[in-house]
């Protein structure tokens, strides 16, 4: 989901594209498939780290979310992972201190299944703490402790720490990847313009971060 252009949705008409052409002839387009950052992104040292860039709220996220996590439980030992919350509006800033305050409570993982539900099957907008704290409270998350997390000052450094991440990458839309603090690829750049399932673009994508860490790998 682009920051200028929220409401706008992937085409859903399968079409074997160009993107995966250029796949199987020698690897996906820079400039167009992916983008090389001017400034990398700080990273750990001693690891490929692959960022996803995400909100709860977006639906294209939601379609990506079991791809990406499938392909993250099989990444090899010198690949991390893991999700930063972005909030391009300031609507998106309750969503984001959610994600943040669970992260904090160790919850998480085991909450974000419902929480996308919530969203995008049960029309929830959860974009208030108490709906949200009702919410995780049937997930066996303590609406006291979730509160204060919330509200916490260790909370707000991760936001605001998230926002300072999102800037330097200059992100423009959701889902993104960040691969190894060097390479941006997404569903929709992966696409290359063409018409295909929202599954297929973000199948793509993932084979574009493939590529894209054996890169950085094999200039280890």
């Amino acid at each position: 989901m682009k920051r200028r252009d929220f409401s706008a949705l992937l085409a859903t008409t399968p079409l074997a594209g160009v993107a995966g052409s250029a796949l199987a002839q020698g690897g996906p387009i820079e400039g167009r498939q992916y983008v090389v950052l001017g400034q990398p992104l700080p990273t750990p040292a001693g690891k490929i780290e692959v960022v996803e860039f995400f909100w709860y709220g977006c639906p294209h996220c939601y379609v990506f979310e079991p791809l990406v996590e499938n392909w993250a439980r099989q990444l090899p030992a010198d690949v991390t992972f893991h999700k930063v919350h972005v909030a391009f509006r300031a609507n998106w800033k309750p969503h984001q201190r959610m994600f943040y305050a669970l992260e904090a409570l160790g919850k998480e993982a085991q909450a974000r299944p419902a929480i996308f539900n919530a969203i995008h099957q049960q029309g929830q907008d959860l974009e208030d703490a108490k709906s949200q704290a009702k919410l995780l409270a049937s997930l066996g998350v303590d609406a006291g402790k979730y509160m204060d997390a919330y509200n916490s000052f260790g909370v707000q450094t991760k936001v605001a720490q998230a926002d300072k991440l999102v800037e330097a990458a200059r992100l423009e839309g959701v889902p993104t990847l960040a691969i190894g603090g060097r390479f941006l690829t997404s569903p929709s750049q992966a696409g290359m313009g063409q018409r295909a399932t929202e599954q297929e673009l973000g199948q793509r994508a993932l084979q574009i971060a493939d590529f894209l860490i054996q890169r950085i790998r094999a200039k280890a």
